[in-house]
């Protein structure tokens, strides 16, 4: 039986409406989880990029990653394993600001797992950490006898350690 592992699927597009819904459906027909997913602009004029983070084979990412290059928007798209890619997460933590003079410990929290501080006021400080999963995770774990008023983690963000060919293949359509 084929091993399942992590895999970032990055999805250069044109930006249009309903596109997302659309490859959506391709994970929920294969009944296959997105563990997070990020939509943003990217390195190229006018195109976006989707990261998509599945659990699964590499046979069924292959599948997956040939289906959504069929749809009409969709210019290229790509997989890699966490060993080919250099990746992040972010989160941000509100606490009640009398914890933070309050409990001491939480200080030490804070500067041992290199978070920051974003913004204090009267009823509630933010702070932020940027790194792997597991990182935001231990700090929410620390965090969270304390008390946390709100918690948001972001999808992942990613780039790959090879060159994708995504910027020349754009280059020959234009010239």
């Amino acid at each position: 039986m084929e091993e399942t592992k992590t895999y970032t699927i990055s999805i250069y597009t044109e930006n249009s409406v309903g596109l997302l819904n659309r490859i959506s459906g391709i994970f929920v027909k294969r009944h296959i989880n997105i563990e997070s997913i990020n939509v943003s602009e990217s390195e190229i004029d006018h195109v976006m990029r989707f990261i998509i983070v599945v659990h699964t084979t590499e046979t069924w990412v292959k599948n997956i990653v040939g289906q959504i290059e069929k749809q009409i928007d969709v210019i290229r798209a790509y997989y890699h394993g966490d060993e080919e890619i250099i990746y992040l997460q972010t989160g941000l933590f509100k606490i009640a600001s009398h914890l933070l003079f309050d409990e001491r410990q939480i200080q030490n929290i804070i500067k041992e797992s290199h978070a920051q501080i974003v913004t204090v006021s009267r009823e509630f400080f933010v702070i932020t950490k940027s790194g792997r999963k597991e990182e935001i995770e231990a700090l929410y774990e620390a965090l969270k006898p304390f008390g946390i008023m709100q918690f948001v983690r972001t999808g992942r963000v990613s780039v790959s350690k090879a060159e994708m060919e995504i910027s020349s293949l754009l280059k020959a359509f234009i010239h």
